[in-house]
């Protein structure tokens, strides 16, 4: 097993949201396992015999730092440590690959609709009756799923967040939906948010899938055929979109949405999926 990367590790959990409470429960029977917050009133929190306080973390040396998709490394209470450590930051996507790195997963990213294609693969693969999961964004921590078999489809939302620091996490098909002037507080530029979406597709294999707007200035920039090794799919939005006329939400009218349907549409057909069922 690739998780056998943490065993008998020393090991920093940054954030104890619902991501690093994931991360804490699958290692601390594995790893030495420590947690911090920049809301210090969660030292008294149930797990409160692995908090770390910060003295002790400024003099220690981890293996790993897995940080929360929450926590900006440039303002935060550890910033100088994690600055000078950032070789050793991994995410929750990271650990969830290297404890099911042969399960398919489907990652959609993208500044708008992201939720809404994830659950519309979801509700259609389950048409099928594929075991399918919806996690990440939407749904539960990945981590927390139970009872995984070989064949269990995963379907990921991803932040630009989640995925600017990973260092493993690899998927079986890569969707970049949109991008849009957003999260520039942490990325700055919409050149850097960019790169932080694209990098889900520069970690492909070349057998995988990866798709994106066609018509996209930004990442046609940066994504190419040579730059990649995944397959490319560049997704021309249909003007006439077979699927309008059998649209009964009006929430799904929305342009990014009708846009996003597409995407949908060609993910689910590597899954020969017909179009009756989609």
């Amino acid at each position: 097993m690739l998780a056998n990367t943490f065993i008998n590790k020393k090991i920093l959990i940054y954030g104890l949201g619902l991501s690093g409470n994931s991360c804490l429960d699958r290692l601390y029977k594995i790893s030495n396992v420590n947690i911090f917050d920049d809301n210090l009133s969660l030292k008294n929190h149930k797990n409160k015999k692995y908090f770390l306080g910060k003295n002790k973390i400024l003099n220690a040396k981890f293996d790993y730092i897995i940080i929360s998709p929450g926590i900006d490394i440039k303002k935060c209470i550890l910033k100088k440590y994690l600055l000078k450590n950032q070789r050793r930051i991994i995410t929750e996507l990271d650990i969830f690959y290297l404890f099911y790195p042969n399960n398919t997963k489907i990652t959609i990213t993208g500044t708008n609709g992201k939720s809404t294609v994830c659950k519309m693969i979801y509700d259609i693969f389950k048409t099928k009756n594929f075991d399918v999961r919806l996690v990440g964004n939407i749904g539960n921590p990945p981590l927390t799923e139970k009872k995984i078999k070989k064949d269990t489809i995963f379907i990921i939302e991803a932040s630009s967040y989640q995925i600017d620091y990973n260092k493993y996490f690899r998927t079986d098909y890569a969707a970049i939906l949109n991008l849009n002037v957003d999260h520039l507080e942490r990325h700055k530029t919409i050149n850097e948010y960019a790169k932080a979406k694209i990098k889900l597709i520069k970690s492909q294999e070349k057998d995988k899938i990866s798709l994106i707007e066609k018509q996209s200035i930004i990442l046609n920039k940066y994504v190419s055929i040579k730059s990649i090794k995944s397959k490319l799919i560049k997704i021309n939005y249909d003007k006439k979109n077979l699927f309008k006329k059998k649209i009964n939400n009006d929430y799904l009218l929305d342009k990014n949405n009708l846009n996003n349907i597409h995407f949908v549409y060609v993910i689910c057909k590597y899954f020969k999926i017909s179009d009756s069922n989609i």
